[in-house]
């Protein structure tokens, strides 16, 4: 019998790596599959991950079918097995629905791989949906690691160097911030993975370390 997989993990876990690996095992054994991504850091179309291993695949937008699409391609002739669907947090609720759609009723096994939580803390939708529907929920073995060596369990975004707790929930790259006079300057942003203590403190590994520096010295002579 097909299932739903969903395998999830914070940032650094090794999601696109499994999903990676998870394809290859499946066509290794003669199995045909689709993989599936979006908003992939590699760019438009493509499976990458942190270890530099990266595959071709079909990009998902909020307007994308699975349903319609497998059943197109079945139609047509072509044989799926399987799907591997990465990045998963970022598919709309309905996209989730067709997934499980597709397992029920076409007898095709669907393993999706994303991020819990985003950097608020809270449920992305897609995950949230997982959640609900999947026949088997995974969370990674391999654990990212906070900069003070715990075990991280949440996902922080810094603009400027500044732990931020607002904006957009999606943001791949940089963002645009408009200021008074109507022009716009570039905000670095960039992601890191913290234990909830220092997610909660808003403590990076950058602010960590700027305290150290600053710290006053012992009374030692």
């Amino acid at each position: 019998m097909a299932e739903l997989h969903f395998f999830t993990g914070t940032m650094d876990s090794g999601k696109s790596t499994l999903a990676l690996q998870t394809n290859h095992n499946h066509s290794a054994r003669g199995r045909a599959g689709r993989i599936f991504t979006t908003r992939d850091r590699a760019g438009t179309g493509l499976l990458s991950s942190r270890l530099g291993l990266q595959a071709d695949a079909i990009e998902v937008d909020a307007h994308f079918g699975f349903w319609q699409y497998v059943v197109r391609s079945l139609t047509q002739g072509a044989r799926i097995d399987y799907l591997v669907c990465d990045e998963a947090q970022f598919y709309t609720r309905e996209q989730v629905d067709e997934l499980a759609r597709v397992v029920d009723e076409l007898q095709i096994d669907v393993f999706a791989f994303g991020i819990l939580t985003d950097f608020r803390t809270e449920l992305f939708p897609g995950s949230a949906r997982l959640v609900e529907l999947a026949d088997r929920m995974n969370v990674l073995q391999v654990e990212a690691l906070c900069w003070c060596g715990k075990r991280a369990t949440h996902n922080a975004r810094t603009e400027n160097g500044i732990m931020v707790v607002q904006g957009e929930v999606i943001v791949v790259g940089d963002v645009e911030q408009a200021e008074s006079d109507q022009h716009s300057r570039t905000a670095e942003v960039a992601y890191e993975v913290l234990c909830r203590q220092h997610h909660r403190r808003r403590m990076t590994a950058a602010r960590a370390h700027a305290v150290t520096l600053a710290a006053e010295p012992l009374p030692f002579g």
